[in-house]
């Protein structure tokens, strides 16, 4: 704005119109209209700085408040910015669901309720894939005991259990970790072949490895010999 009310002064700049442009241009492009008193004639530009806001301000700089409609009781403020914090984990479901698992999109339905029916069922998938992280977890980099913040609002830290897993690259039994996809991708080299030999047709489950045999252990299911 020095520049603009130098031209001004010189008589290079004039009018009114002219000059406000020149200032909103400047003022729209910085966001400051809040703090400045902007005095406009057709000879003259006077702009005042409103220094007790500008020093209000400044005193809040990178701090943001998070506010919530639920009464202390139910939610207090370091339980408040926690749950904030965990948005993270709604963004990664939504993504997931949206676009890198489930693939929620492009809906190919036009009935309300089959449109309805899809967002269920990947919610649902979700849902289960939140329940699978969990226990799968000692295959995976997941910090299964990540350690409580007595300041909520302070960087996270890997538990020293989950440093040692990153460290080594290998579980408890000895075997690779894998990340939460490349698990599931591990697990999806378990087949089933349909054999005929001597005229006789039967399945067979291809062997699973320690850590597929593992993964299904901590589900809690057997490994299913067939898939009927």
């Amino acid at each position: 704005l020095g520049a603009i009310a130098t031209r001004v002064q010189a008589g290079r700049l004039a009018g009114a119109d002219a000059i406000g442009v020149a200032v909103g241009k400047v003022i729209n492009k910085h966001k400051m209209a809040k703090h400045l008193d902007v005095a406009i004639t057709d000879t003259s530009l006077s702009v005042t700085r409103r220094t007790e806001q500008i020093t209000a301000e400044a005193a809040l700089d990178g701090i943001y408040v998070i506010r919530t409609s639920l009464p202390t009781a139910t939610l207090d403020a370091p339980g408040t910015v926690h749950a904030y914090k965990n948005l993270a984990r709604v963004e990664r479901d939504f993504r997931s669901m949206k676009a890198d698992d489930l693939d929620l999109r492009p809906i190919h339905h036009y009935l309300t309720d089959r449109v309805r029916a899809h967002v269920l069922i990947c919610m649902l998938a979700c849902y289960l894939s939140w329940h699978l992280r969990a226990a799968l977890a000692p295959l995976t980099y997941t910090d299964e005991h990540p350690p409580t913040r007595d300041n909520p609002a302070a960087p996270a830290t890997r538990s020293a259990s989950a440093q040692h897993k990153t460290s080594r690259h290998l579980d408890t039994d000895g075997e690779p970790l894998r990340s939460f996809r490349g698990l599931l991708e591990h697990l999806a080299t378990l087949a089933r072949n349909t054999i005929t030999l001597g005229g006789t047709t039967f399945d067979k489950i291809t062997t699973p490895t320690a850590t597929q045999r593992r993964a299904f252990d901590l589900i809690g299911a057997p490994i299913p010999l067939s898939l009927k």
